[in-house]
């Protein structure tokens, strides 16, 4: 136990200013205060807050928070007050006490919560003073250094399970890597003593069979460096029995597997030495794939920075550096406690930004106790968060943290990935709004969800989540593979028949060298995708089948139009607009229509109208016209069709034309007046419609209107 003068010591050493006196005043109020009491491990009860307050002047704090952790525990373990507290040492003293006292009772919560981790994240970013937390943090630390005197076994495994669950992670949050590791550690002792120690006998194995291996790798980084001609300062370490363990667990992979058991951390001078380092390191040792990270250019929300590599080092050994500065070092090894300013007031113009990121839990813990339902909480709640995460909440008071401008779309991948890809609309706060809508802190998210629905490729331009991204890219990569398979399958097989042949994939298989492909599905997504024509495939089969000459071909436009008869149309049936169809936005085609593709490499089939004017412009490349048809009913499916219309210039001729459209089960998706004048109104409308004839049925509706002067299918 630290004894008076070594205390007071220890905080001057860094701290030269400190009030010598309060830190004297409140050493011995503690001693006085906790009198008797005593620990589980037989120790008085006083040398907890002031093993605690030892605890915190390795991460040099200030007197005030020395000061809070000797006194943490007065309050609710003896018969002192806030008052008491405040009279004696000030109001500032007292605040932070009762934050660390109210922070304690977030262990009540813990046991009921089912969103930890969430819940986590949503107090630290409720908290103004950083400092409560780093108090609990060193307070729940000293405690698990004496968890194994705790008789009960229930116990201990539930203050091991608060802590694996809460604090370690929290410590990660705010950066106190050293904390996190050492509190995990001496969780994953009481709750998993098997597997700890089962590792620690490799990990003992492993360092008696090396014996000084990792002075050697030291002194071969050291000379690398200066062959090189940098300075740079290498140490090294074995990671935690629990670091080990949780990445053997996530990784799936053994013990052997694991490239980074050893780790060695090199501090440069600066940002620039830190790259030089990674290039002399890249350049003479094999670089473990998928090993690096660059956290310089891009730091962890808690403000940590290095650049981190897996390599084939010194001796043959897997191992993993970590290179940074000076400056980065102090972040990661100490986090928030690094670069906190307690000197400045917490309200002045000066506090630090960090203060402000921080906001405390008073509130957040006054409504907890009284609110009897989820709802109340959200009521109650006003929540100023964290800079870059928001917090939402489902139906049920589930708490979903999320990045700053997450939508509807991210908030339901993050619920499951099958509520995602099904999602086809959502209720926030109760009122339905666009999946594109940017959410707030706190709102409560409902998300509608159909068996019917699937991910839009448009949804991946405004999700914000990795997890949302990488899931729609997954599905729309492999729906438009099978989009471009069936196209090309089908353009194969019309090309085929024209020529008198039966189409079968074995035929295909012979000539995949012919093809550069590695399978038959790869040939028909080619010609889906406009990289190979279906003609190549077909000489590549029947090299006897000659290619015709240009001026022997019929003109474009005249093909499409017989080909409906002669039965080699493709069908556009079941293919999604936007994978490997697209529908041309110059003519608006609609079933019904007869039509003609235009194959674009690399995009598939865009569909036109046959008496579109833009088929003039590929008169030339005959080669990338397809005859195509719609074959079947499409009813089920929205199609855009396109109006030009000219409307008097009445008090309600606009709603009266709206109010038409509606009554014949159109659809406005957009409206742009091209022309106004004082009689009239010209303007194009786009309608969801099904087929040409209720676009048809939409325009006679209009014309008879006395307010409509004319109504046409627009073009171009």
């Amino acid at each position: 136990m630290l004894r008076q003068f070594e205390l007071v010591e220890r905080v001057r050493s860094y701290d030269p200013g400190a009030d010598e006196d309060r830190l004297n005043r409140a050493y011995v109020y503690a001693m006085k205060m906790h009198g008797s009491q005593k620990r589980a491990s037989g120790d008085p009860y006083f040398s907890h807050p002031i093993e605690v307050a030892g605890i915190l002047t390795e991460l040099k704090l200030d007197g005030d928070s020395i000061i809070t952790a000797l006194l943490h525990d007065v309050v609710e373990d003896t018969d002192g007050t806030l008052e008491d507290i405040e009279k004696l040492f000030g109001a500032e003293i007292a605040r932070l006490v009762d934050g660390v006292t109210k922070l304690g009772r977030l262990e009540l919560q813990s046991e009921r919560s089912k969103q930890a981790e969430n819940f986590r994240k949503l107090v630290l970013a409720m908290s103004e003073d950083i400092r409560v937390l780093l108090v609990k943090l060193a307070d729940r630390l000293h405690n698990m250094r004496t968890l194994h005197f705790v008789k009960s076994e229930e116990k201990r495994k539930r203050i091991a399970r608060e802590t694996m669950e809460i604090y370690g992670p929290l410590a990660a949050r705010i950066g106190l890597e050293r904390f996190r590791n050492e509190l995990e550690d001496l969780a994953f002792t009481e709750l998993n003593p098997d597997a700890r120690s089962s590792i620690t006998a490799r990990l003992e194995f492993l360092t008696s069979r090396g014996g000084d291996i990792t002075d050697r790798v030291i002194a071969e980084l050291e000379r690398a460096l200066r062959d090189e001609g940098l300075e740079g300062f290498v140490s090294g370490r074995i990671k935690s029995p629990y670091s080990i363990w949780r990445k053997m667990q996530h990784r799936n992979v053994g013990f052997e597997q694991l490239a980074d058991i050893m780790a060695f951390r090199i501090v440069v001078a600066d940002v620039a030495s830190c790259y030089q380092a990674l290039g002399i390191l890249h350049s003479r040792y094999p670089v473990v794939p998928g090993r690096f990270k660059d956290y310089v250019s891009t730091p962890k929300l808690n403000g940590y920075q290095s650049l981190h590599t897996g390599l084939i080092g010194p001796l043959k050994q897997r191992i993993e550096v970590q290179i940074r500065t000076a400056d980065m070092h102090e972040i990661a090894e100490f986090g928030v406690a690094a670069h906190w300013r307690y000197k400045q007031s917490p309200t002045g113009p000066d506090q630090p930004m960090e203060g402000r990121q921080f906001r405390w839990i008073r509130a957040l813990l006054d409504i907890l106790e009284h609110a009897s339902n989820p709802d109340e909480f959200l009521e109650h709640t006003k929540l100023e968060m964290y800079q870059d995460q928001v917090f939402c909440f489902t139906p049920k008071g589930d708490l979903i943290a999320l990045p700053r401008g997450a939508t509807p779309i991210d908030f339901a991948y993050a619920v499951h990935s099958e509520v995602g890809n099904t999602c086809v609309g959502c209720r926030v706060n109760g009122r339905m709004v666009p999946l594109r809508t940017t959410l707030q802190n706190g709102d409560q998210v409902e998300v509608v969800t159909s068996k019917a629905q699937r991910p839009s490729p448009d949804w991946e331009n405004f999700v914000v989540t990795g997890k949302a991204k990488a899931t729609i890219r997954r599905f729309i990569r492999q729906e438009q593979r099978q989009q471009f398979h069936d196209l090309g399958r089908q353009l194969v097989d019309r090309a085929f028949r024209q020529e008198g042949y039966e189409l079968t994939d074995k035929a295909v298989h012979t000539v995949l060298k012919k093809l550069k492909a590695d399978s038959v599905s790869d040939v028909y997504v080619a010609v889906g995708q406009g990289n190979v024509t279906a003609r190549e495939v077909l000489v590549a089969v029947f090299p006897g089948v000659r290619e015709q000459e240009r001026a022997n071909k019929v003109v474009p436009i005249a093909k499409a139009r017989k080909a409906r008869s002669n039965g080699h149309a493709v069908p556009i049936k079941g293919l999604i607009p936007g994978m490997a169809v697209h529908f041309a936005q110059c003519c608006h085609p609609l079933p019904g229509d007869r039509i003609v593709g235009i194959v674009t490499t690399g995009k598939g089939v865009t569909v036109h109208t046959i008496d579109c004017d833009t088929l003039q412009t590929f008169q030339d490349t005959p080669e990338r016209w397809v005859d195509l048809g719609w074959e079947g009913s499409h009813a089920d499916e929205p199609f855009t069709g396109r109006l030009h219309v000219v409307l008097s210039n009445e008090p309600g001729s606009l709603g009266a034309l709206s109010t038409v459209i509606g009554k014949n089960a159109g659809n406005i998706t957009n409206l742009k007046i091209t022309r106004r004048s004082l009689d009239f109104f010209e303007m194009l409308i786009d309608l969801e419609i099904t087929d040409v004839r209720h676009l048809t049925n939409v325009m006679a509706a209009l014309r008879a209107m006395p307010e409509i002067c004319s109504v046409e299918r627009a073009r171009g």
